[in-house]
């Protein structure tokens, strides 16, 4: 099972909570103050509504209550127009915020060891770039800035009860010890709960999403109730997550109901015996009545957005923690002397003490061809990783010019170590942006040239706008072998001088594969080639032959050697020969 990515913990949230707050300080302190205004008109309500009371019971003119209801209108005007502006502003401050959070994860995301990747799988990682950034996207854009209008609302409220009459304004407080002994309990089980929740939910996506592709391996093996039986095993995990998750809330949100239920009764029960002794006006006792009465609003979007943050929470600690990933390098400014590639004593392992190569040592002059083969599940495509640099190994160096590749910086390693797999992906935009990738200042001649050394000349030449035609998702479709030729002619333009090429045209028909593969014989012409690959012409073409069995290198020789040896190589040879 893939190995989830780090999560951070509490000190290491506030921390970034602190740093996003201090970054945004004026924002926050301008819109606290604009609902701080607006809640504050809105509490001119209450003790102009008491007075009125005071005003009837005493008797009073027609005017004097149409003075009143005109200085109501206009302090609920004036609130109107003052919550208008402090939405706006929270709802600008959290699309501020909320951009730069998703610039920071992309670029904590883009700047993953591929290593690291590999090893955690795509189902944590999409779930964390789609799921989790939905969920913080809501929580700050809706949850925080309610919470925070809420929070001043109910804080002004209450004082100003208070204001009217500390001793009827005792109710205020009846619901506090039911909300905070149910919201302590909810707290200290809640973030758990949808840490759970949510990893339940990136183990199922991602289960799902290896099913899918492999589809038709599955089939083929017989492993469909297999995979059926894992499905349902991660849905069951889900459902007790979920479950749980729900569990929380059906027992904290009845609690916090009556937590600001119960004061409105207090309130009145209080409110009529203070003044049947004396001790508060009709005027007070209805002014902090309606002062209970508003805390119901805030109080409850107070309790109902908390839970949502809760959510956000988790996400947010999913988001954060990708930066306790730690780098699987340690880049020095040392330069390679030369452009020899080697590697000594290599073991490397994808889970502890389960070495897959075992003291591999292996030395490329350069420009030399070498042809990595062997059965499949080998090590041929690990060893090739560590050789282009994608995998530190776990004991044991490979270097090139005598600096072991973890030690350079990913832009020089690239420049001398490029690696092509089968596995391509044709980003959204055009043809001409595609290759760019590889080199940003190239000339549309390059290209040209890139893609003609590739064979890749003639289809793209009948495309409807030529190196400008838009690919990749939701543009022009390029078959898989043509998103190869893509992938090679990235290569041609890059330029660096060793290159690993893992079954690179494997997608490509055999005839096709092997014209490519004379095309590029020209165009990598004095680079050294490590070439992983089952089609043995590839081998036979090449210098020297190495031969990976059981993560161990049992061979290397030219292919005339190693057929007149009688060993490994010669029945791999024998075979596929035989099979043509």
């Amino acid at each position: 099972m893939s190995e989830l990515l780090p999560i951070a913990e509490g000190a290491e949230l506030r921390e970034q909570a602190r740093l996003l707050g201090s970054r945004h300080r004026r924002g926050l302190i301008g819109m606290l103050a604009l609902h701080a205004v607006a809640a504050a008109a809105g509490l001119a309500g209450p003790p102009l509504l008491g007075q009125l009371v005071e005003s009837v019971q005493r008797g009073t003119t027609q005017a004097h209550v149409n003075a009143v209801v005109a200085v109501l209108a206009a302090f609920l005007l004036a609130q109107t127009i003052l919550t208008f502006f402090a939405r706006r502003a929270s709802f600008v401050l959290a699309e501020k915020i909320f951009a730069e959070l998703r610039e920071d994860f992309m670029r904590r995301v883009l700047g993953l060891p591929l290593s690291t990747v590999e090893r955690a799988g795509t189902g944590d990682l999409v779930s964390r770039t789609t799921a989790d950034v939905d969920s913080l996207a809501r929580t700050i854009r809706f949850a925080v800035p309610e919470t925070l209008i809420a929070a001043v609302t109910t804080i002004l409220t209450v004082v100003a009860a208070f204001w009217v009459n500390p001793v009827a304004a005792l109710p205020c407080l009846a619901g506090v010890p039911v909300l905070v002994i149910g919201t302590r309990w909810y707290l200290r089980r809640a973030p758990k709960a949808y840490l759970w929740e949510r990893a339940a939910y990136a183990t199922l996506a991602g289960r799902v999403g290896e099913t899918v592709e492999g589809g038709r391996t599955i089939d083929a093996l017989g492993l469909r109730e297999r995979r059926v039986r894992r499905i349902d095993a991660d849905l069951e995990e889900a459902y007790r997550a979920e479950r749980r998750t729900l569990h929380l809330r059906t027992l904290w949100f009845p609690t916090a109901d009556f937590s600001y239920v119960l004061p409105v009764a207090a309130a009145l029960g209080w409110g009529g015996w203070l003044v049947s002794n004396g001790q508060a006006t009709i005027g007070e006792v209805t002014a902090i009545a309606l002062y209970v009465v508003q805390l119901a609003d805030p109080v409850d979007r107070l309790i109902s957005w908390l839970d949502e943050i809760q959510v956000g929470a988790t996400s947010f600690a999913r988001l954060v923690g990708i930066a306790r990933v730690p780098p699987d390098r340690s880049p020095t400014s040392d330069e390679p002397d030369g452009d020899d590639l080697s590697a000594r004593g290599v073991h490397y392992a994808y889970y502890a003490d389960r070495d897959v190569l075992h003291g591999i040592d292996l030395d490329l002059e350069p420009g030399e061809r070498v042809a990595v083969v062997g059965p499949s599940g080998a090590g041929k495509s690990t060893l090739g990783r560590l050789l282009a640099g994608i995998h530190p190994p776990r004991l044991g160096r490979v270097e090139v010019g005598g600096v072991r590749l973890v030690d350079l910086p990913l832009d020089t390693l690239r420049q001398e170590v490029a690696l092509v797999t089968q596995e391509q992906h044709v980003f959204v935009g055009t043809l001409a942006e595609n290759l760019r990738l590889a080199r940003p200042g190239a000339t549309d001649d390059q290209l040209d040239e890139a893609l003609s050394a590739v064979d890749a000349g003639e289809w793209v030449d009948v495309l409807p706008e030529g190196l400008e035609t838009v690919v990749g998702a939701g543009g022009h479709p390029l078959t898989p072998a043509q998103a190869q030729q893509l992938a090679l002619a990235r290569l041609v333009l890059a330029d660096p001088h060793t290159l690993v090429l893992d079954e690179a045209t494997s997608l490509l028909d055999p005839r096709a594969a092997r014209r490519l593969e004379r095309s590029l014989g020209s165009v990598l012409e004095g680079r050294t080639v490590v070439a992983i690959a089952h089609r043995l012409h590839t081998a036979h073409d090449a210098d020297r032959v190495a031969v990976v069995e059981e993560g161990l290198l049992q061979e290397v020789g030219t292919h005339d050697e190693l057929v007149a040896h009688g060993g490994s190589y010669a029945a791999l040879w024998d075979s596929w020969h035989g099979d043509r």
